[in-house]
C-alpha cells in the first residue's frame, strides 16, 4: 500500500436544485465564501488556477487547478491538481428529493515533503482533517445556497 495515496469520497444532501449547486461549484474564485478550510482561490485564466487550503492541522496545501470536466447537463465538475496534492476532484450532481445529492470524490497522492515523511504514522489524523475539511465546506454550502 502507498500510504501517501489517499481516496475520499463524501456524499451531500443539499437544499436546492441541481443547477444551482452547480452554479455554485462552477465559480471556485467563491469558494472562500462559503468553505471556511479554503483560503484563498486564484484564476490564472478561464480553466486554471491556484488554491491554498487549511483545515484543523498547522499546514496549507498549495494546489494548482485545471478543469478536466464541466458538464453541466451531465451534472460533473472534475479538475486536475498538481502541487501539494497530485490527482483530481470530481463533483457529481444529482437530483434527489426536493434539492440536489452532490457526490465529492477525491484520488490524490501527497507531494508535500514533511505530510510524505509523515504518511505512515499521521494516516488516521490526515483522514480525520480531511473530514473535518468536508464537514465544513457542507455546512458553509448550505448556509450559502439558503442565503441565495
Amino acid at each position: 500500500m502507498d500510504w501517501c495515496h489517499f481516496r475520499f469520497r463524501s456524499v451531500w444532501d443539499l437544499p436546492a436544485a441541481p443547477g444551482a449547486v452547480y452554479g455554485v461549484l462552477e465559480r471556485a474564485e467563491e469558494y472562500p465564501r462559503w468553505w471556511p478550510q479554503v483560503r484563498a482561490v486564484t484564476l490564472a485564466g478561464d480553466d486554471r488556477g491556484t488554491a491554498r487550503f487549511r483545515s484543523v492541522l498547522p499546514y496549507d496545501l498549495l494546489v494548482t487547478a485545471r478543469a478536466q470536466r464541466s458538464d453541466r447537463a451531465a451534472g460533473v465538475l472534475e479538475i486536475r491538481m498538481d502541487g501539494d496534492l497530485e490527482g483530481w476532484v470530481r463533483w457529481t450532481l444529482r437530483a434527489h428529493h426536493t434539492g440536489t445529492r452532490a457526490v465529492y470524490e477525491q484520488e490524490v497522492e501527497v507531494r508535500k515533503p514533511l505530510m510524505r515523511r509523515l504518511a505512515l504514522p499521521c494516516r488516521p489524523v490526515f483522514l480525520a482533517n480531511h473530514a473535518l475539511m468536508m464537514r465544513g465546506g457542507r455546512r458553509g454550502l448550505v448556509a450559502y445556497l439558503e442565503g441565495v
